[in-house]
């Protein structure tokens, strides 16, 4: 998922420190009180969780049909509900009340788990950060591209076919993202990400009413009890398409990374875990909710022709306004979203050199370059320049080799889901809770630790296969496939 924009955010609410025991201004950490509620988390994850995921429900639903597609939204939003409230369990370790406080997803891992895991842990959690860049500038540049398609249609009166390349926008979406990334600490524009909150709610809103419109307009609903038909598709397209959906959704319902950095916001008593829980809740209701409207509209809208994201696959072309909004939301919200995930890899990867190469002036010189209107200098660091350029260099570079935007979500999720809201939750509860191994707690957990695995495994094997079979008709910088 919004993206996770509350991540970088949530630190400063709870970033000032004092000696211990001033226990009216402080917490028992020596941080200032914290005044989170179950009202704040919950906005928190909410606007987490709603972002481009949302866009592929339509065409993950239509994959699965009217039976399964709402079934399978509705499990993955109860394992994500059941193992965020495990994960909730392990903010403190030890007496859920007064145990050490776990500030972020990692230390949880290093205080549960330890050893290789936490190493894995930080692997899994960098790469996907990665996958991520890339899936969002594919995602900006097909909206870009949609705008320019949509007002090319308006203007042609549908007689020109409006080939449009998606490549110069994944080069000015990049040019962007360079400028961005040379900004030291997220927290410095977190209006940004207030902003991007804003045009995520706006675009899924968008789409959610576009499809409720083309529903009313045909007055019927499309699609059929198992999804896409063989015809449309192949009996083995239909396996590997299905597994793909997966993915998808999974993509959709993904938060857990950030979950530990929102509960570190939640003021006591009553404890964090419990009132964490109770968010949880709350917002996987409300974000549940909205999926099955949005992907059930959308496939009743479309059918087998639901479009791979919902506002770029064309389904729509009028009224053109409206869907340019709704794209240029896209944009917008993604040049933010790309920021919030990129921030913590750029972070460790700059702390990581820095202990390495501690006299290296390249490294860790900072240089002040004058800005005009009183503000203060920017202090320039040639290390941070360089990489950063460079990252999202690569992830363009890659982006326009593989652009295609449901086999990314679909791979970003199957790859991210079983280790991050699933394994490693368990095992830390398993472990917080001292749960007897072959116990019926500790069996029950296991199943569905593996099921969740095996879900996982079919995901990624879709979405790859998903990727074979578009490289092969696909042209790099080429006209837009």
């Amino acid at each position: 998922m919004s993206e996770k924009s509350a991540s970088n955010n949530l630190s400063m609410e709870v970033s000032m420190t004092a000696p211990q025991g001033s226990s009216k201004c402080f917490d028992d950490d020596g941080r200032l009180k914290r005044t989170g509620t179950v009202w704040t988390a919950s906005a928190h994850i909410i606007t987490a969780v709603i972002g481009s995921g949302v866009l592929s429900l339509a065409w993950a639903t239509a994959q699965l049909g009217w039976i399964a597609g709402p079934t399978v939204l509705f499990l993955f939003s109860f394992v994500t509900y059941y193992t965020s409230c495990l994960l909730a369990a392990c903010y403190r370790s030890g007496d859920s009340l007064t145990g050490k406080r776990n500030y972020t997803y990692m230390e949880a891992v290093q205080a549960n788990l330890g050893g290789f895991q936490v190493k894995i842990c930080g692997a899994i959690q960098y790469m996907n950060l990665f996958g991520v860049a890339v899936g969002y500038t594919i995602a900006a540049s097909i909206s870009m591209t949609a705008v320019k398609r949509s007002n090319c249609f308006h203007d042609s009166d549908a007689k020109d076919p409006c080939e449009i390349s998606s490549t110069p926008y994944m080069i000015a979406f990049g040019a962007m993202e360079i400028l961005f990334s040379q900004i030291p600490d997220f927290d410095q524009i977190s209006w940004l990400s207030i902003v991007a909150a804003i045009m995520s709610f706006t675009y899924s809103s968008i789409g959610l009413a576009l499809g409720i419109s083309k529903v009313a307009e045909t007055g019927k609903f499309r699609g059929s009890l198992t999804g896409i038909s063989i015809g449309t598709v192949t009996q083995t397209q239909k396996i590997w398409r299905s597994f793909q959906a997966l993915g998808a959704i999974a993509f959709a319902y993904s938060y857990s990374l950030i979950l530990i950095e929102i509960q570190n916001t939640l003021k006591s008593p009553p404890s964090e875990s419990k009132t964490m829980k109770r968010a949880t809740l709350l917002s996987v209701v409300v974000t549940t909710i909205f999926y099955m409207l949005c992907g059930c509209f959308g496939y009743a809208a479309f059918g087998d022709l639901a479009p791979g994201n919902l506002l770029t696959g064309f389904g729509f072309y009028n009224p053109f306004w409206l869907l340019d909004i709704a794209n240029i939301a896209i944009v917008v919200h993604l040049v933010g979203a790309y920021q919030v995930y990129c921030q913590p890899l750029f972070a460790f990867v700059e702390k990581h050199a820095a202990r390495i190469f501690p006299n290296s002036d390249f490294i860790n010189k900072e240089f002040d370059i004058p800005l005009p209107g009183g503000f203060k200098p920017y202090k320039l660091n040639l290390f941070r320049l360089v990489w950063r350029t460079l990252f999202v260099i690569l992830t363009t570079i890659i982006s326009m080799l593989m652009p295609f935007f449901n086999d990314v979500v679909g791979i970003l999720g199957a790859f991210g889901f079983w280790p991050l809201t699933v394994y490693f939750p368990v095992e830390m509860y398993i472990v917080q809770k001292k749960i007897p191994k072959w116990s019926s707690r500790w069996i029950s957990l296991q199943i569905l630790s593996v099921a969740c695995l095996i879900i996982s495994i079919c995901a990624a094997a879709g979405s790859f296969a998903g990727v074979v079979t578009d490289l092969k008709v696909y042209r790099p910088f080429q006209t837009s496939y």
